[in-house]
């Protein structure tokens, strides 16, 4: 009901000055939960993200083609070290390595289509449309060759961990006005700060993008456990010490009375 009401005001809205020029689409995109809270017994969780694409005339202009959607969901970035294997001697050491200063710790992308028949390489770049044009920023002057190799590698771990996800044809469009996607949202998900980034997309180039952010926290128990070890580190490394030394201890005793 909201979304309709809003509809007059943001199509007046998308008109140009004056009335001169072809007036853009826009976007109205919402997610099913802004706030997901991880507990014990959290398993995972799906996210809706739908929303209305408003024309100036309420519909698709006659002779235009299509639209496509293109929905991101990414979690706060991290620095992130990549060390590969090598066998010396028969034995698995650690060779060399690779840091990144801004990996995303969750990525997923929907599309109405398979991306790269939906932009270019250029503009996939620009948008980071797409696991294979991520900007993770690596932290040395590796040869590309490399950092290719350590970048999918990195790719291919957090890919196999369900923490990177792409889904081709995910996002349904009806009538071409409105869109829904459905993500999956893992039970290894970092908490934090997420975007849910929305694209707009003819023949090429995006027309428009917004934005809505999504809180993923800890509840109970465990956000308790994580506030305690955030804000008194030193208090909470005691605590821990001292109760596996109790455990420790508590174990022996029962063992020698077994």
């Amino acid at each position: 009901m909201a979304l309709l009401l809003a509809a007059p005001a943001l199509l007046a809205s998308s008109a140009p000055p004056g009335g001169f020029g072809p007036a853009k689409p826009v976007l109205v995109p919402d997610v099913s939960q802004r706030q997901i809270e991880i507990a014990y017994s959290f398993t995972g969780a799906e996210l809706l993200l739908f929303g209305a694409i408003l024309y100036p005339g309420g519909r698709l202009p006659p002779g235009e083609s299509p639209t496509d959607i293109v929905v991101i969901v990414k979690g706060p970035t991290q620095s992130v070290l990549v060390r590969e294997k090598e066998k010396i001697a028969g034995i698995w050491v650690n060779a060399q390595h690779q840091r990144y200063s801004s990996a995303p710790s969750f990525y997923a992308l929907a599309s109405s289509r398979p991306i790269d028949r939906i932009v270019d390489e250029r503009t996939r770049a620009i948008y980071e449309l797409g696991l294979d044009s991520l900007q993770l920023s690596p932290g040395s002057n590796a040869v590309s060759a490399v950092e290719h190799r350590f970048q999918q590698g990195l790719v291919d771990l957090r890919r196999r961990a369900g923490l990177y996800v792409e889904a081709p044809r995910a996002v349904e469009i009806t009538d071409d006005v409105l869109y829904r996607a459905r993500l999956t949202i893992p039970a290894r998900v970092p908490v934090g700060r997420f975007t849910a980034e929305t694209f707009l997309i003819r023949d090429g180039r995006v027309l428009a993008a917004a934005v809505r952010d999504i809180d993923i926290r800890k509840s109970g128990f465990e956000r308790f456990v994580a506030r305690a070890a955030e804000r008194h580190a030193f208090l909470y490394g005691i605590a821990a010490v001292a109760l596996s030394i109790a455990l420790g201890w508590g174990a022996g005793w029962v063992a020698r009375r077994v």
